[in-house]
């Protein structure tokens, strides 16, 4: 009777134990607003798409920020993994919460969850993605002020590990927070994380880096898409990156360059909520002659968010008054119920009771004063976490006020001093808005994008869906 010899690898053998070679460094850069109009004025990532691939790219609605990251990392679509917007009705709570932080409120798979089991050991650096506290990432770079006792806001971020914090603060400054948003925010921001992610790049060596780059979201708002400024913005952007994707090529990483949304030109909001609140149907109360939107005792009232608006109706039997309140309101074309959720994958417990999606040139206020007089302080500040809703003025100085420069300069004044100070300086008209988000697109063109550096990696279109099976591909591990 014979038995065969031990093989390489067995328990008790003396031969080398086979490898899994490494897989592909990745680096992807999300690229917010990047467009195929836009690519014509960044010929960095368009030579990068010329001589590698690129497809247009689909998105999800509400085509925003955090709904479609979610997407990306976890291939399911908002009714799963429930992201339903950039915020919400918590309804547990009471309370209106935009831009939370924590990976927990994202359900399903993430991207780096398939790569470790696929690879044990892969490592992951995020920087400034969003919903990244708390995320099983090895690095974590993400905006994060600090809140003094005596009410000061002040710009940092929040790093992981720890030490990364000061790393990154001696080499390259304090995180421009108020230049990532606000009336300031340019470019400044956008090469602060490029220069973040380059360091990490070069000290960690991660796997999978991935990159936000918010630079294009300004100006794009702030004047459309198709006005000069905003083409000088995607060049700056353009030429801001090209030190990263040499780096990305010195090394060998296969670069992925894809954006959540399109701008659109737009010239109309829409005041949902004062809509809602003339209806009798969406309630306010009072403190200091300021009022402030009751949600837990309104019968209907909007969480707006760009170009998608999420209606909350206390109980069934306002359904019929809400939609009576909003049909035929200029600027909403159309609302979406049970049927019409379901069909756009928006059939979550976080969604409202309605989805009102606003007409090619409009967006949704979050607006639910009558009186600019009664409006409460927070809304002449950033503060996107006290407005119950998007505000994009707050990209805005307010050009009624003559003295709204001398009030930025003293407030700069008395935070240099180490005092209290208020940023009271946006506008309460938001008419000057020139872009918006959150539809889907009605062509390839204002859509969204997807370039990779490595030769026909995509086809003729990549799904939303699609980006995490595709990043584990282009890895070596799908």
């Amino acid at each position: 009777m014979t038995s065969e010899g031990p093989t390489a690898g067995d328990p008790g053998t003396t031969g080398p134990v086979p490898r899994t070679p490494r897989p592909t460094p990745l680096l992807v850069l999300d690229v917010v607003g990047l467009t195929p109009r836009l690519l014509d004025h960044m010929p960095h990532l368009e030579a990068l798409g010329r001589s590698g691939s690129r497809a247009p790219l689909g998105t999800v609605l509400p085509a925003v920020t955090c709904a479609a990251q979610s997407t990306f990392l976890t291939g399911t679509l908002p009714s799963e993994h429930g992201i339903v917007g950039n915020g919400w009705y918590f309804r547990e709570l009471g309370d209106v919460l935009l831009w939370r932080q924590h990976n927990g409120l994202v359900s399903g798979d993430r991207l780096w969850d398939a790569a470790r089991r696929a690879h044990p050991g892969y490592t992951v650096a995020n920087i400034c993605w969003w919903y990244a506290m708390g995320a099983d990432t090895d690095i974590t770079v993400t905006p994060r002020p600090i809140y003094y006792a005596d009410g000061r806001k002040e710009p940092d971020c929040y790093t992981r590990p720890a030490d990364l914090h000061d790393e990154l603060t001696e080499r390259f400054g304090t995180f421009p927070l108020f230049r990532f948003w606000g009336p300031g925010a340019d470019l400044a921001s956008s090469r602060w994380i490029i220069d973040a992610t380059r360091h990490v790049m070069r000290t960690r060596h991660p796997d999978l880096t991935l990159c936000y780059l918010p630079h294009l979201d300004y100006d794009l708002q702030r004047f459309g898409p198709d006005d000069p400024r905003s083409h000088r913005a995607a060049a700056d952007l353009d030429a801001a990156l090209a030190p990263l994707l040499d780096d990305a090529r010195a090394e060998g990483r296969t670069v992925v360059a894809l954006s959540e949304y399109g701008i659109t030109r737009v010239s109309r909001p829409v005041d949902i909520n004062r809509a809602l609140r003339r209806a009798g149907l969406l309630e306010v109360h009072t403190q200091d002659g300021m009022e402030y939107l009751d949600p837990m005792a309104s019968r209907a009232f909007a969480v707006a968010d760009h170009q998608i608006a999420h209606v909350y109706v206390r109980r069934p039997e306002d359904l019929d008054a809400t939609r009576a309140a909003l049909d035929g309101l200029p600027g909403i074309e159309r609302l979406l119920d049970d049927e019409g959720k379901k069909t756009h994958h928006l059939d979550h417990p976080r969604s409202g009771e309605l989805v009102a999606v606003a007409e090619p040139d409009a967006w949704f206020t979050y607006y639910y004063w009558l009186d600019d007089a009664r409006a409460p302080d927070f809304a002449r500040l950033v503060d996107i976490h006290r407005k119950p809703g998007y505000d994009p003025a707050e990209l805005l100085m307010d050009p009624l006020d003559p003295y709204v420069r001398v009030k930025a300069a003293t407030a700069l004044a008395r935070k240099k001093l180490g005092m209290r100070y208020r940023m009271a300086v946006v506008p309460l008209d938001p008419s000057p808005l020139r872009g918006s988000h959150g539809r889907l697109p009605a062509s390839d063109d204002d859509g969204p994008l997807l370039i990779c550096s490595t030769p026909r990696a995509v086809g003729d279109r990549v799904a939303a869906t699609d980006v995490k099976s595709l990043l584990l591909r282009l890895a070596g591990l799908g």
